[in-house]
């Protein structure tokens, strides 16, 4: 009788472990490495906004773009009457309309922040020396309802620049002058899901593969598609080369 039950134990501890690993696997599957933050106040900047009562830094630059205006290529006129296909009218931007802030920056004044190397989850895999910031033009998932929309991480804030145990951690954004905001986004990230001024979202980070096609694929000369897609473009145009070179030496 007790062989019987041991061998029944042994039987249901093996399938719960069965069923962790396929959990675990099917999380994996997914390619959810990063958890969604949900129910997130979210608001809205963009590129050359002017300082105001609850957005005293003027966004001529960024944390990691001292020349962020001039690069994007102007101002990121946030005016539905001034926007076409997520884009000011008036320039095709430069970098990826597409982008979004969050109250984080590894980077410090010489290197990065000590706990940096600690709380960046990809921090070993994307350093590329104390001048180079890990989180920039990282990817990130941004959904309201159903539909989601998926943007660079271009600036640190609102309000903060140290914030990784919300960014990274399991805290929840504090409370500051937009209403406990956790989360920037820009006119095109708006546009795309329909958000008021302020509003409520849920993200999260993603891996590149992770990412769809879409209107945040097109343009920018930060935008990993657009880096991809010259690279895929230069290297059938090496491989065409040397095709027709071998060609005329026949």
């Amino acid at each position: 009788m007790m062989k019987a039950i041991s061998i029944l134990l042994i039987g249901a501890l093996a399938a719960i472990i069965a069923g962790c690993l396929s959990t675990e696997h099917s999380a994996s599957a997914t390619g959810e490495r990063y958890p969604w933050k949900k129910n997130i106040v979210t608001t809205v900047f963009w590129i050359g906004e002017r300082p105001s009562g609850n957005n005293p830094v003027p966004n001529r630059r960024s944390s990691w773009d001292k020349n962020w205006t001039r690069n994007y290529g102007g101002f990121d006129d946030p005016n539905p009457a001034h926007r076409s296909n997520y884009m000011p009218v008036k320039f095709t931007p430069r970098q990826n309309p597409f982008y979004c802030a969050l109250p984080y920056n590894d980077k410090s004044v010489n290197g990065h922040r000590p706990e940096a190397p600690r709380v960046v989850p990809w921090f070993k895999e994307a350093y590329q020396g104390p001048g180079v910031s890990t989180c920039k033009d990282r990817w990130v998932a941004i959904r309201k309802g159903n539909r989601t929309a998926y943007a660079q991480w271009e600036d640190a804030g609102p309000f903060r620049t140290d914030y990784w145990q919300y960014v990274f951690g399991n805290e929840r954004p504090k409370p500051n002058l937009n209403k406990g905001a956790g989360l920037d986004v820009s006119p095109a990230v708006r546009d795309y899901l329909g958000l008021n001024d302020t509003d409520i979202t849920d993200w999260r980070f993603v891996e590149f593969s992770e990412v769809s096609r879409g209107p945040w694929s097109t343009f920018g000369e930060n935008n990993t598609f657009a880096i991809s897609d010259r690279k895929t473009g230069g290297e059938l145009a090496e491989a065409s080369k040397r095709a027709e070179g071998r060609a005329i030496a026949r």
